[in-house]
């Protein structure tokens, strides 16, 4: 017999949805439960660890509407909005409350900062009892960015294969093969690295530029969600895998060597070879300090392309294309 499935203070009975705030002092955290009727896994799907990703948070908007707890298989947790006050306050990576980047705090603290507990909310409530995880991302407002997932990779190959399975069903045929994640639960740092450091595949998900509310980027996602949820047999029809998949391994991020002001030579999307410069930067009198170069040749993931840039900062990522890479 099917049984409730209650997340913080929001309760869904078998083949209902149910919505409600869940109080995480002094913020909230807007979340949806949808409960099916038929046992299946528990898929959570998180939009705005950074509140000025739009199309992230525009997809579970479009998805809500169309998932029907009565026809579902397992259960799909939504955490709308999961950083309500960098959203609100339009702030790019870091809280207004604590300056601090809630996709860098995981797994968070009951007893700390705001950030440390929303992560922590998000960790107990969401991620715990969550049998697969998206987090879904895009360009935050100073990043211009192509569409791409990252795939995890750790020391389990069993869990690697589940990874890579999920990857292979989001749609996106951009695949950044991510090596470094830390292996400590108790220091996850990430959303989705703290699925993973406790044994579920997880996903991060960046599909969006420049804080622009896109329509395209957002339906892109909502698309991808569907499709995982096909693969999960959470609903019906069949799912599609990624028939071309391109995997970058290398993909270093390029941090800033000053701060200054930032003038980009570069789009997204773009082939560099090893050396090119990337982006330089000015003194606030218009004085170069500094040319950006390449470490690789390969495809610009993402080029932050607004003036303001901070000391060891990310400038942009590029990912080498790599055809040796093995999924499992």
């Amino acid at each position: 017999m099917l049984s409730d499935l209650t997340v913080g203070t929001i309760t869904a009975r078998p083949g209902e949805m149910a919505s409600g705030m869940l109080a995480v002092e002094p913020s909230v955290l807007p979340i949806t439960v949808f409960n099916g009727k038929k046992p299946g896994p528990i898929l959570a799907l998180v939009a705005g660890n950074h509140g000025y990703e739009y199309p992230p948070i525009l997809a579970l908007q479009m998805l809500r509407p169309h998932i029907d707890p009565r026809k579902l298989a397992g259960a799909v947790i939504m955490v709308h909005v999961a950083n309500i006050p960098s959203f609100l306050g339009r702030t790019v990576y870091f809280s207004p409350l604590d300056g601090q980047n809630l996709n860098r705090v995981y797994p968070g603290n009951p007893n700390g900062t705001a950030s440390e507990r929303i992560a922590d909310a998000i960790t107990r409530h969401v991620i715990e009892p969550c049998d697969a995880l998206l987090d879904l991302h895009c360009g935050d407002g100073n990043e211009s960015l192509r569409p791409y997932v990252y795939q995890t990779v750790t020391a389990d190959a069993g869990l690697n294969a589940r990874i890579a399975e999920l990857v292979a069903h989001c749609g996106f045929d951009h695949i950044v093969v991510d090596r470094g994640r830390p292996i400590d639960p108790a220091h996850s740092v990430y959303c989705s690295n703290t699925a993973v450091t406790r044994g579920k595949p997880a996903v991060t998900v960046e599909a969006g530029f420049l804080g622009v509310p896109d329509e395209k980027s957002a339906k892109m996602i909502a698309a991808g969600v569907e499709n995982v949820m096909r693969f999960l047999k959470m609903t019906g029809g069949t799912a599609k895998r990624v028939k071309t998949p391109i995997y970058l391994d290398p993909a270093p991020v390029i941090e800033s060597p000053v701060t200054g002001i930032l003038y980009p030579h570069v789009k997204r999307d773009q082939i560099v070879k090893k050396g090119a410069v990337l982006a330089h930067i000015t003194d606030f009198f218009g004085k170069k300090i500094a040319d950006v170069k390449s470490p690789v040749t390969g495809k610009v993931l993402y080029i932050v392309a607004t003036p303001p840039i901070v000391k060891s900062q990310p400038i942009g990522c590029v990912g080498v294309p790599n055809k040796k890479f093995l999924t499992v």
